[in-house]
């Protein structure tokens, strides 16, 4: 069964993701830094194992950036992706809750773009 989690910053799961899905980890200091100034991510779990990820950089005022959607191979094809933007999503309905004018912007890979 699966399990979302909020706000995982989790390094070693988030290289594991970067590798798996073909990008290829970032070093270990800069996956931390990277991690501590997301604003709010999303982390899919099977068990104890992740199975995928995604998460909102940004400033909260002007901006905020869908990024970085990973979900492992043997998971993918099966809507985990879709859920985890949902609810990131969900979160950026808060924020504009409190500013409506914040822009969206979502960064995608060229094989796995489509219109949301």
């Amino acid at each position: 069964m699966l399990e979302f989690k909020e706000n995982i910053k989790n390094v070693k799961e988030f290289q594991y993701l970067y590798n798996e899905v073909g990008w290829g980890a970032y070093d270990e200091k800069i996956s931390e830094i990277s991690l501590s100034n997301t604003f709010y991510s999303i982390s899919v779990y099977d068990g104890n194992n992740i199975a995928g990820f995604g998460r909102i950089i940004g400033d909260e005022i002007c901006f905020l950036y869908i990024q970085d959607i990973m979900v492992l191979p043997k998971y993918q094809s099966n809507g985990i992706g879709t859920m985890i933007i949902e609810k990131l999503l969900l979160k950026i309905e808060e924020v504009k809750k409190n500013n409506s004018s914040v822009r969206v912007y979502v960064g995608a890979s060229i094989r796995k773009r489509r219109i949301l």
